[in-house]
């Protein structure tokens, strides 16, 4: 029996520790803090959007809202109702405290993430975003896990030390999370509760017999002599720690637990990476209410989010901490452009992502989705951004790891994407504004046996594919390096049955989605 099965099946797995009301699993111990544990002490704050979130009904296009009125008018919130952040672009009504986190300057919006070979099962999806692997592949790992194998690879023997006292990463919730999943031992600690610490029974110190079992029996033994170590650097945190805002809501459970992740960080605890979730988004029914497309389920969970963002946000200002914290959204899919007849959305492809704190880069990064209102009823979002590109340009920008590591660790073809800002600056508008906009043409657009792409390139790589309305990808069209100059490549389209499509063009920094018409 493998090690990690071994842990899995192991009947101490379910023995609780309590910190705080927080239940920390024994084994959940993380490597993930190598690099942070050292000479950094910035914090990644994850926050999982489980269920898959409906992006058209949180941040809204309002260039494409009279089409979205045509595709999914039993759902769609009142234009007069939209929280304008741009001309362009809007919030949810509900959303009014991550509009005050954008209106500071402490939001980055980042359209269309999702990855190639779009996969619409919750349980496949989010082991894709969690292991950061592509859809084809089946990694045991999670993209955080991975990086602290490379860093500390002892881990768990010797853990906690003087130099890594603290757990690596937190999970606030019953089981750890994924995203943390080392090679032999995940790097995060579970706390499901946070009203007492109750130390673990250690299972005994007789003599181990022989062979496999014994060798695994020792390696539960200590594994849960770590976990009641760091169950005292917790509770001692949280006893030192502080919690200032008067924002955060009783009756929200998302804002909770942020704040006791404020009060940790405050507390001195060097933990780098906390996780925390939402779940109820999978909205197939329901989402709203019958004629009030303003409330109903996922009108409370966007309020929950939103509420609990701007909570922690102001919490870290008034503690002092605000540049050592980002924190960033993500769900396994988005959902469908048109919505169904039971007042709710199927699943889909791509969504928004966001990333907050005083150390981002106030932007939106992307554009609109375009929206027909002849969008067929399996139609999703398309990709504009890959996931792995945001979480490497996190590692990249907020933890100092070098782009060849980056690459290795996720994909070859990872691109910069620019979501972190130097938090001495008070802008941060040049490094947005070198990149330009990318000009992108496709004509004819409605096709019928071919069509002709035609672009500007500064010069270097690009990667032209075609997307069928599911996030499938058909074809690479053209892979190479281009000279400085207008370029045009003709694409055969004769075979391809009549539909919806996307062509996604991708260079070392820049990408641009549009939407193609097969007649």
């Amino acid at each position: 029996m493998r090690r990690r099965q071994f842990i899995q099946s192991s009947s101490f797995l379910s023995l609780p520790i309590m910190v705080g009301g927080f239940k920390v699993s024994a084994l959940a111990h993380n490597k993930l803090f190598s690099f942070m544990n050292g000479d950094s002490d910035r914090v990644l704050v994850l926050i999982q959007l489980n269920g898959g979130n409906d992006g058209l009904n949180s941040v809204i296009p309002l260039d494409q809202y009279d089409n979205l009125a045509q595709v999914r008018s039993n759902i769609l919130v009142p234009e007069s109702s939209v929280l304008s952040l741009t001309d362009t672009i809007g919030f949810h009504p509900n959303m009014g405290g991550l509009k005050t986190v954008f209106d500071e300057g402490k939001l980055n919006i980042i359209q269309g993430v999702a990855y190639p070979d779009q996969n619409r099962s919750h349980f496949r999806s989010t082991d894709i975003w969690t292991s950061g692997s592509a859809a084809n592949e089946f990694l045991t790992t999670g993209w955080l896990g991975r990086y602290f194998d490379q860093s500390h690879p002892s881990y768990p023997e010797g853990y906690p030390n003087g130099e890594c006292p603290d757990p690596f990463a937190i999970t606030l919730g019953s089981t750890v999370s994924e995203t943390c999943q080392g090679l032999s031992s995940n790097f995060s600690l579970a706390l499901a509760n946070t009203d007492n610490l109750s130390e673990l029974a250690s299972g005994g110190e007789g003599e181990l017999p022989d062979g496999c079992y014994g060798d695994e029996l020792a390696f539960v033994r200590e594994s849960i002599k770590q976990t009641n170590a760091y169950s005292e650097t917790i509770l001692g945190a949280l006893d030192q720690g502080n919690s200032l805002s008067t924002k955060y809501d009783d009756t929200n459970d998302l804002a909770s637990r942020l704040q006791v992740v404020a009060r940790m960080i405050s507390g001195g605890l060097q933990t780098r990476v906390y996780v925390v979730s939402l779940g109820g988004f999978d909205t197939h029914a329901n989402q709203v209410v019958d004629g009030e497309p303003t409330v109903g389920e996922h009108a409370v969970l966007l309020q929950s989010l939103s509420d609990a963002i701007c909570a922690f946000q102001d919490d870290l200002q008034l503690l002092g901490l605000e540049e050592r914290v980002i924190g960033m959204t993500f769900s396994e899919f988005g959902r469908r452009i048109r919505s169904n007849n039971s007042l709710g959305t199927d699943h889909g492809t791509a969504a928004p992502l966001m990333v907050f704190g005083s150390c981002v880069n106030p932007a939106i990064l992307g554009d609109n989705p375009e929206i027909s209102p002849d969008v067929g009823t399996q139609e999703g979002l398309p990709m504009q951004y890959d996931f792995r590109s945001v979480y490497g340009s996190i590692l990249m920008d907020w933890f100092e790891v070098e782009e060849n590591a980056v690459k290795t660790l996720l994909f070859d073809e990872f691109q910069y994407i620019p979501i972190i800002r130097d938090c001495t600056m008070t802008t941060s508008t040049e490094e947005l504004e070198s990149l330009g906009d990318l000009q992108f043409q496709v004509f004819p657009n409605p096709m019928r046996s071919y069509t002709t792409i035609e672009f500007e390139s500064a010069g270097g790589w690009a990667k032209i594919s075609l997307f069928d309305a599911i996030g499938n990808r058909l074809m690479v069209v053209s892979e190479q390096r281009f000279s400085v100059g207008t370029h045009r490549i003709n694409m055969e389209g004769h075979n391809l049955p009549a539909g919806s499509y996307y062509l996604r063009i991708q260079t070392d920094h820049q990408q641009k989605t549009k939407r193609l018409v097969k007649l």
